[in-house]
């Protein structure tokens, strides 16, 4: 179980440090962590390695009494920590060590409540190890113009935590019926001698129909701290061959719990499939205006796995205010936002007008 001690700062403030256990090393005794690189467990110390035992893909669960599964947390199995500064609920267990919070790097966590709800039961596993997404992230870095130097110079490891990143993914029969008028424009020539012009109209139909479509790993961030926007930014990942989750994945990383009520995920989820049904059955038909339309929809089969998604999240602190990065542990996709420096703003805002007004000059001179 996690142990947590206090330590004053040079601030005279307290910080919790959290400190667990680990699968230790058979040939010496230290800790292994899971390294993306191998894909098995390696020991920092004396680089013996270890296969994970029974990795298989993660099979779908009915959704039907899904959140009253057996499948939950036990009592003194993991805890939540959670950030005083930020808010973020980082979570700890036996295999789990977190000194300082991953989206704003302070070490002021504490111990919140035991954890509770509903366990995962898949994991896409880190394919990327810390030093390659540095190097990934820096490229990307480069790539920022109005970035300042000490941003793109100053990204180090301790300011980048891999973090395993709760969502949900639905699979869904679907059959809907629709009703719905839409409109064709079209051009004709009317009149004649002065009086003869091209006018536009619209043809308007009403359509109706019964649509059908399985839905698979429709993807539902479950944390606040990587929304659905970073999700759907950092995507794809490769959901359909995640795995059964084992803490193994999770030695030398992190995880955060979900923050939304478990029981709206599947409401999102129709929210998504709602908006994609709509364009399914609109591509069926010639158009370009659509008066209405009206679509009812049922669901069947309808499965669901709750999966941690590897992503590494950065946070860099500029003139006082903190900026995160967010990297695909999977396929190296970046996304986030940089700090812009003033000095290469105002440069360049200095050199366009010297470019203007030189054109300027030079039509003057050119034009006398």
């Amino acid at each position: 179980m996690a142990g947590e001690n206090k330590q004053l700062n040079e601030n005279g403030e307290y910080e919790v440090k959290v400190e667990t256990e680990h699968l230790k090393c058979s040939a010496c005794g230290g800790n292994m962590v899971f390294d993306p690189d191998k894909q098995m467990l390696f020991c920092e110390h004396c680089g013996t390695t270890q296969v994970i035992d029974g990795q298989s893909h993660a099979v779908e669960l009915d959704l039907d009494g899904a959140f009253f599964s057996d499948n939950k947390w036990e009592s003194d199995e993991s805890l939540v920590f959670t950030c005083d500064n930020c808010g973020a609920k980082v979570v700890l267990n036996k295999n789990e060590t977190a000194k300082e919070c991953p989206f704003c790097g302070t070490g002021h966590v504490q111990e919140t409540e035991a954890l509770s709800g509903i366990k995962p039961n898949a994991v896409i596993p880190f394919k990327l190890g810390l030093e390659k997404a540095i190097e990934i992230t820096k490229n990307w870095a480069r790539k920022k113009f109005f970035a300042p130097r000490n941003f793109k110079k100053n990204l180090k490891t301790e300011n980048v935590k891999g973090v395993y990143t709760p969502c949900f993914t639905f699979d869904s029969k679907t059959s809907s019926t629709y009703v719905g008028r839409i409109g064709k424009t079209h051009t004709r020539v009317v009149g004649s001698g002065k009086n003869r012009r091209t006018e536009t109209y619209t043809v308007w139909r009403n359509i109706s129909g019964t649509y059908f479509h399985n839905f698979n790993d429709i993807l539902v961030s479950a944390g606040e701290k990587v929304d659905q926007g970073k999700i759907d930014k950092m995507s794809p990942f490769d959901t359909e061959n995640s795995k059964t989750y084992e803490e193994s994945f999770l030695l030398g990383f992190m995880a955060y719990h979900y923050d939304k009520e478990v029981t709206n995920m599947w409401a999102e989820a129709k929210g998504r499939m709602d908006v994609v049904l709509r364009k399914l059955i609109l591509s069926q038909y010639s158009y370009d205006k659509v008066s209405y339309l009206n679509v009812s929809t049922c669901h069947e089969n309808v499965t669901y796995k709750y999966v941690m998604l590897p992503v590494y999240v950065g946070n860099f602190n500029y003139r006082s205010k903190l900026f995160n990065f967010y990297v695909n542990g999977e396929t190296g996709k970046v996304i986030g936002k940089t700090p812009k420096s003033p000095w290469k703003i105002l440069l360049t805002v200095l050199l366009s007008m010297a470019v203007i007004a030189g054109s300027v000059l030079l039509f003057f001179l050119l034009n006398s």
